[in-house]
């Protein structure tokens, strides 16, 4: 369903190329609605997003530090916020719809699990037998069912377009069940450029934003994260440019020039792959045999490099290993007591995991119980963990 009467609220619309998302052409949302008064369709799909019970719960939901640990490390608020300033950004220089990219950058993680990849490992392994757990499948459940708000229909009731950039991988066992935005993995078709950019904004942020969390913590040092060739090139320049530098601003400067530089590299490189192939319309994007949006490769490289240290160093640090573990563990022990006796559940969450399971039987009673989990934030799963675990507790 398009908006044909206000794309002038759609901020630099009328200067898209021809192969942005436009909300005019938009394949529509599953349940019809009257066209907004004085909002795009994309804007309203974002504003809907920030409204969402899912979202204000990401403010305590971590990236790699359980949310007690310190107030000044990242949660996937925070983290959904800077994607969007990035993929806006990127959006803009590219002249594609911006407020499309920005929904698909706030809305990405709305279906992560409390304590961040921890997690979603424990939650995965606990639903193994009943069809697996995946962060970004459950992040279009939420905005496809688990919001309630509205009168008239389960979930968000977003367009197409911003439904397909939440889901930007899913395996073709799983694709054959999601109807319309399934499609294009069996077709091994591409998302629009505006997904693509998103997707990419997420890696820019959680990879330079996680050098920061970790020097903050203790678990990095600057030696160690010269031995990249992204940070050591830039700490190095910006230690040249001002001798006297505290070691904050040192970090915080050379975080700001690798963003920069990853950013811009993004826009130059896209740029030049889109003029290559010249799409004339989202459909032509939608066909090419690989994504449009990307780095040049020495700045994939160095991108890449950065990534596999952090996945060592910091990810692997016995300190974050230890927390994962113990999060693991509230995960699973949540999990099993609730699959054991659904009557442990809140009446909300048990009504809705017996509704599933009258439906899809034990199968369904675990994905109840799994939407349940899912949409803990860390103190909530720990408070929870308390009552059912700890004798002393009033439950």
């Amino acid at each position: 369903m398009g908006d044909t009467n206000n794309t002038a609220n759609n901020s630099g619309h009328s200067g898209l190329m021809s192969y942005a998302a436009r909300s005019e052409n938009s394949r529509g949302r599953r349940y019809a609605e009257a066209a907004a008064s004085y909002r795009s369709e994309y804007q309203r799909d974002r504003d809907r997003v920030v409204h969402s019970a899912a979202f204000r719960r990401l403010e305590y939901k971590t990236q790699v530090f359980v949310n007690h640990e310190g107030d000044l490390y990242r949660t996937r608020l925070t983290h959904s916020i800077e994607v969007a300033q990035i993929a806006r950004s990127v959006a803009r220089a590219l002249r594609l719809n911006e407020d499309l990219t920005e929904t698909i950058a706030l809305a990405h993680d709305l279906g992560h699990t409390p304590f961040g990849h921890a997690g979603q490992e424990a939650l995965n392994r606990c639903m193994r037998d009943y069809g697996g757990f995946e962060h970004n499948l459950q992040s279009l459940r939420v905005v496809d069912e688990l919001e309630q708000r509205y009168a008239e229909f389960d979930g968000l009731n977003l367009t197409f377009e911003s439904r397909e950039g939440i889901l930007k991988h899913c395996a073709l066992s799983k694709a054959k069940d999601l109807g319309d935005i399934g499609e294009r993995f069996l077709a091994r078709q591409q998302p629009s450029l505006e997904a693509q950019i998103a997707n990419l904004a997420d890696e820019i942020a959680y990879n330079n934003h996680d050098v920061d969390d970790g020097l903050r913590a203790g678990l990095l040092t600057l030696d160690q994260l010269e031995q990249t060739a992204l940070f050591r090139y830039h700490c190095e320049a910006v230690r040249r440019q001002y001798a006297q530098l505290d070691p904050r601003r040192l970090v915080y400067e050379t975080i700001r020039r690798m963003i920069n530089q990853l950013v811009s590299d993004l826009i130059e490189t896209s740029a030049a792959a889109i003029a290559a192939v010249g799409p004339v319309d989202i459909e032509a994007v939608r066909g090419q045999p690989k994504p449009l949006i990307g780095f040049s490769d020495s700045v994939l490289a160095q991108h890449r490099e950065l990534k596999l240290f952090l996945a060592d160093g910091l990810y692997r640090h016995y300190h974050v290993q230890r927390m994962a573990r113990k999060a693991q563990e509230v995960v699973r022990q949540l999990f099993e007591v609730y699959l054991d006796d659904p009557k442990l559940l809140p009446h909300q969450a048990k009504d809705h995991a017996v509704a599933l399971k009258n439906v899809m039987g034990d199968v369904g009673l675990a994905r109840g119980i799994a939407d349940y989990i899912a949409g803990m934030t860390d103190r909530y799963a720990l408070l929870e963990h308390e009552r059912l675990f700890n004798p002393r507790s009033r439950g």
